[in-house]
């Protein structure tokens, strides 16, 4: 799965990197993140139209499908699955045409230790420290009640996987090439086999990994110390 990731990469860069035309007001303002966490807001890139420009926006992360009784169905929607996603009735509606990117600079997994009691947390990212773009799909959810809330969300896509990853967990983030960003977020490509060919491990020397302390353990800590790299036995 990917349960937590860190974006500390200044707006400027993202805005450049991810050609937006549309950000949130408050983007500028928005400070580091070290530790991302489910339920959380997120910056999430996405496209209208396939002629309109990219917008930034902030997604609830935990996706509710626009059927869904309960918001709270969200919570155990934090990642979809590369290989069922266009298949899985909470998904495969958003797999067609609200797909979207989630800007990353870096990513969590935690490694089982001997014994099976304690796991060892390790910080994925790229060498150069730059940012990534991770697979996503959003909805939109409207409360039946009157008056009730609007809740936009997304989900993350997980795949097998590459070699070092597989060294600490079985499953990775789907992390696309940038040549690929077009015809993620365009919505006219709705051909299931085409999308599918995005949702790949990426090669075993994009990322490195360093193990960090069980700092990030805790949701609520959010600052540098949770990147700090630690001696392993």
């Amino acid at each position: 799965m990917c349960g937590r990731f860190t974006l500390r990469t200044p707006a400027a860069t993202l805005i450049r990197l991810f050609e937006l035309g549309l950000v949130p007001d408050d983007l500028a303002q928005a400070a580091p993140r070290y530790n991302i966490a489910p339920t959380q807001s997120v910056l999430a890139v996405r496209q209208a139209r396939p002629d309109s420009a990219r917008e930034a926006v902030w997604l609830h992360w935990g996706l509710i499908p626009n059927w869904a009784d309960d918001p709270a169905i969200g919570n155990k929607m934090i990642n979809a699955r590369g290989e069922t996603v266009h298949e899985k009735p909470s998904f495969r509606r958003a797999f067609r045409r609200q797909r979207c990117l989630v800007p990353a600079d870096g990513y969590y997994e935690w490694q089982k230790l001997a014994g099976g009691r304690n796991k060892q947390a390790w910080l994925f990212h790229r060498g150069d420290g730059g940012p990534f773009a991770i697979a996503g799909l959003w909805e939109h959810w409207q409360s039946r009640e009157p008056d009730g809330p609007a809740i936009e969300s997304c989900t993350l896509i997980t795949t097998t996987a590459n070699r070092l990853a597989g060294k600490v967990y079985d499953r990775m983030p789907v992390i696309l090439h940038e040549a690929d960003y077009a015809t993620w977020l365009n919505p006219a490509v709705e051909d299931v086999n085409r999308l599918r060919q995005l949702l790949l491990p990426l090669d075993d020397q994009s990322l490195v990994a360093e193990p960090v302390s069980s700092y990030v353990n805790k949701p609520t800590n959010d600052d540098a110390k949770c990147v700090e790299p630690v001696e392993v036995e």
